[in-house]
């Protein structure tokens, strides 16, 4: 517990630290590259001050163009490495209740990220009607499709949020598995221990045209849901 108070104690002036100069950043910085620049090396900083050390598999299947990156969640470790790690500029679709938090909500938005009211359905809409938006200027998003934090590490049920996002947007779904972040900060503790994380991207996943809307959104969730489990680490 010692060990989490005083990564604490490093992390959350570094977080503000960078949410402050990346913020800065997009004043001067329309492309956003600036700001992923920033992202990527606060994720790699607070990933190093734990020990935790990241693998990448299948960079190969990533194809031209944007893409929806759909991850399991296990930690709050998921999101340091995936910034760390994913070969893309991303923009994040994540709880409304982050944004709140003073300035590095307002970092995000500046980021282009995208709140997501979970406890509203029209609200919600909304945030997918945006994230398609954002990936009509040619942008890849990451969203976690189970909605929370696992508790045990296996999948909850998917949100079917993420996968009208897909068919509106006609993108790829890139499904990612991540093993070993809930190790690192095991649910329900004030623990943090060090490690390794492996993400694995999975071949694309595309909405079929021959499918009817609400039967290609449900293939889509089982199969990502699939591709996902694939590789797994289950909870004994």
């Amino acid at each position: 517990m010692l060990r989490a108070y005083l990564y604490l104690a490093v992390f959350i002036p570094v977080t503000f630290v960078f949410s402050a100069s990346s913020f800065i950043s997009t004043l001067f910085d329309s492309s956003g590259r600036v700001y992923a620049w920033h992202a990527r090396l606060w994720a790699r900083l607070a990933l190093a001050l734990n020990g935790v050390k990241i693998t990448l598999a299948g960079a190969a299947h990533l194809p031209a163009g944007p893409v929806i990156f759909m991850s399991n969640h296990q930690s709050n470790f998921d999101i340091l490495s995936l910034l760390a790690a994913l070969p893309r500029q991303i923009h994040w679709i994540a709880k409304k209740e982050l944004f709140e938090i003073p300035i590095f909500g307002s970092s995000m938005r500046r980021g282009g990220y995208i709140p997501l009211d979970r406890g509203d359905g029209r609200k919600a809409l909304q945030s997918m009607d945006e994230a398609a938006a954002t990936i009509h200027q040619g942008k890849s998003v990451v969203l976690f499709p189970e909605g929370t934090r696992t508790q045990d590490g296996n999948l909850l049920p998917f949100k079917r949020g993420g996968f009208i996002l897909a068919r509106k947007a006609a993108v790829p779904v890139i499904p990612v598995t991540i093993n070993g972040s809930g190790k690192i900060n095991p649910a329900g503790q004030i623990r943090l221990y060090p490690g390794n994380i492996h993400i694995t991207l999975h071949p694309p996943v595309c909405a079929p045209e021959e499918l009817r809307r609400s039967e290609a959104e449900t293939w889509m969730m089982e199969t990502v849901r699939s591709r996902i489990d694939s590789v797994l680490e289950h909870s004994k």
